[in-house]
């Protein structure tokens, strides 16, 4: 019988074929109270590739925490090869006061690698790459739209990494973006280490909807496997694909006037030259400015926000 290879995580060891809920305790509240960021583990008899669900790195993307406790609460991280470890809410500082933030202010997806003595977004960010990172092989990272900021389902990746070029693909979200690393991002600081990442956005800030999670839980599925992690063949039978369109430039329409805005298409569109989408307002009736598309392209992100100012994004239109 082949010999199962010793996993440590955070102290503790993962037999095969076990879970593990452990705990990440970096630092406490103010009041000296503990916060412990749940890790779970879950480990199959055979050895594979290791997956890393992240969601929460921003604690008020909240589509993304709910897409990953979707996946915890039907058991679809159990696999049957391998390993996946899951991470509902990573900045749980965030989370539970429904910010973006650190309660330093810092953006904890602005303070990758990190350092054991900097900022405390930077000492979290530090013990992530130490005691979490070295044990993965792919991660997928949730995000939402920043604001009111919708953007619709879509996998963000580099343009020149052929696996996850084909990852993205299998994902089967509705648009792939090929977009390059914000600098001390999760993503370019984990890439650095040889992981595949792909980073899903869609919805917007404190928000749930329903589409967002059923492509956030089915293309996680597929994912693991077309990894070998396990058969997900039943729960995907009704889950076809409508197509994925390739996004290689993007541009935000910015107003150009502030005041009432009011959208008439829906993300995910594609849309012509010289369409009208929305119309700017003052709320006396005596002004209105349409807007229209200044070339053909798809809405990837559209702003929610029914008040806008001058130079506020409202649209981004992507072009294949």
């Amino acid at each position: 019988m082949k010999q199962q290879k010793k996993i440590t995580i955070l102290g503790i060891p993962i037999p095969a074929g076990q879970k593990r809920t452990l705990n990440l305790d970096i630092a406490r509240l103010h009041t000296h109270t503990k916060v412990e960021i749940p890790v779970i583990v879950e480990r199959a008899k055979e050895d594979g590739p290791v997956l890393l669900l992240l969601a929460g790195i921003h604690g008020n993307e909240l589509n993304g925490v709910e897409i990953v406790r979707e996946l915890l609460a039907r058991k679809f991280t159990k696999p049957t090869r391998g390993m996946v470890i899951t991470i509902p809410a990573l900045n749980v500082f965030g989370f539970l006061n429904q910010t973006r933030e650190f309660p330093d202010g810092k953006d904890l997806n602005r303070s990758f690698p990190g350092s054991k003595k900097g900022s405390l977004a930077s000492i979290f960010a530090y013990h992530i790459m130490k005691e979490i990172i070295p044990h993965i092989d792919y991660c997928i990272d949730f995000h939402t739209g920043g604001a009111q900021r919708f953007n619709s389902p879509q996998i963000r990746i580099p343009g020149k990494d052929n696996e996850l070029i084909e990852l993205a693909k299998v994902f089967n979200p509705r648009f792939v973006v090929f977009a390059g690393e914000r600098e001390k991002s999760f993503r370019q600081a984990t890439t650095a280490l040889g992981k595949k990442v792909l980073l899903f956005e869609g919805g917007k800030t404190l928000d749930f909807k329903d589409r967002v999670t059923k492509r956030g839980v089915h293309g996680t599925l597929r994912v693991m496997q077309y990894l070998g992690m396990r058969d997900f063949s039943a729960q995907l039978e009704n889950d076809k694909s409508n197509g994925v369109v390739e996004i290689h430039k993007s541009k935000w329409i910015r107003a150009k006037y502030g005041g009432l805005f009011r959208f008439y298409v829906k993300d995910g569109t594609k849309v012509e030259k010289g369409e009208t989408i929305g119309a700017i307002s003052d709320p006396y009736g005596k002004f209105e400015y349409q807007i229209k598309i200044p070339k053909s392209g798809y809405i990837i992100g559209l702003n929610h926000a029914p008040i806008v100012y001058k130079g506020d994004a409202v649209l981004h239109l992507g072009f294949e």
